[in-house]
């Protein structure tokens, strides 16, 4: 298939501070960022083995240009097979633009922590699920959140805030995780520090979390298994 990933980055910044860039490369894609956050998006979809969402500050559900046109963008790749990995935002517009605009909404509060999630029977067998035990520990951070009832969702994980964590389309090659499979635990500092006033407002103790956190090593074999999976 080759090993083009198309990588759109939906934050403020072009490239975050868990520089998955480099990850993706280093599993041998040839990574080509595209900032959609600034409109910034390919003429084509040809050539791309795959394609990566990113995070954003914005909900799937804004009527703002960028988020309407990926919507667009995640039709048509899935239109011709390409796989799709989103975190976080990247979770929530796939599944806005795959399996409508109500599927994601605003919570009640935040959820944010490194927590267990639990894996469903969904992961056994799934090209980038099959590796995870019966719980996996990962960092989440949202204010936003996918349903986790529609038809076209295979649910593969949950925590105990959240039904629907991780999620697959049908049985394409299409995921959403909610959480943060990326983050180390040396940019978890880094990160966490930089967050701090956002982090605190949304209910998190900063010490809490360092005390709880891990290199969620579970979590990024699915970051691994994607890049494979394209470049079959």
């Amino acid at each position: 298939m080759g090993n083009r990933l198309l990588y759109l980055a939906n934050g403020a910044q072009r490239i975050s501070a868990a520089r998955l860039d480099e990850r993706f490369a280093s599993e041998g894609m040839e990574v080509d960022i595209h900032w959609a956050y600034r409109d910034e998006f390919p003429d084509s979809l040809d050539g791309y083995a795959g394609i990566f969402l990113s995070g954003s500050p914005h909900g799937a559900y804004e009527d703002i240009p960028f988020i309407l046109r990926e919507h667009d963008l995640v039709r048509e790749a899935a239109a011709h097979g390409i796989p799709m990995l989103g975190i976080c935002f990247g979770h929530q517009i796939l599944a806005s633009a795959l399996c409508g605009r109500d599927q994601v909404f605003r919570r009640d509060g935040c959820e944010v922590g490194f927590k267990w999630l639990d894996v469903h029977p969904a992961a056994s067998g799934d090209p980038l699920c099959r590796h995870l035990g019966a719980r996996m520990h990962m960092f989440v951070w949202h204010n936003d959140e996918v349903r986790a009832d529609h038809p076209d969702m295979r649910i593969i994980a949950s925590s105990d805030l959240c039904p629907n964590q991780i999620w697959r389309y049908r049985d394409m090659p299409v995921w959403g995780i909610q959480g943060h499979p990326e983050i180390t635990m040396v940019q978890a500092r880094a990160w966490f520090e930089s967050s701090r006033a956002r982090l605190e407002r949304d209910g998190a103790d900063l010490d809490e979390l360092m005390r709880t956190a891990s290199e969620a090593e579970d979590a990024k074999t699915m970051l691994r298994d994607f890049a494979q999976l394209c470049r079959q």
